[in-house]
């Protein structure tokens, strides 16, 4: 694994991380300003840009804060000098849910550019599977 890999893989660590505790201000660090999101609900041309990918959180956070989980399952990542890919399975889901669709992950898929030597998440893209 190179060191880039590394990087990235422990930047959407923290992510998770921070989504998890519900920390804001830890979940926007590694991102860009003109960052693009792919979302699982609406809207469906996705939202574009720092103050939009602010704004999705706090629901999220709330409905969490009842005892959902938040936890990477798998991460894979894939790096150049100035672009990188990334994709990941995550347990997203109240314990009831999850124990009634145990094999149910939450797909996260990352885009990221290197400026001015750090990485930063410039696309992502979340979305269950539909049954």
């Amino acid at each position: 694994m190179s060191e880039d890999e590394r990087r990235i893989r422990a930047l959407i660590t923290r992510w998770a991380d921070a989504v998890h505790r519900g920390d804001l201000e830890a979940v926007l660090a590694d991102h860009a300003e003109d960052l693009r999101l792919y979302y699982v609900t609406p809207p469906h041309g996705g939202l574009h840009g720092l103050a939009a990918y602010r704004a999705l959180w706090p629901p999220f956070f709330a409905w969490q804060a009842q005892g959902a989980l938040f936890e990477i399952d798998v991460l894979d990542v894939a790096s150049g000098p100035e672009v990188a890919f990334a994709h990941a399975l995550l347990r997203c889901g109240t314990p009831e849910e999850l124990a009634e669709r145990p094999t149910l992950r939450l797909r996260l898929t990352f885009g990221l550019r290197k400026r001015r030597g750090r990485w930063l998440i410039t696309h992502e893209h979340h979305s269950f599977p539909h049954d």
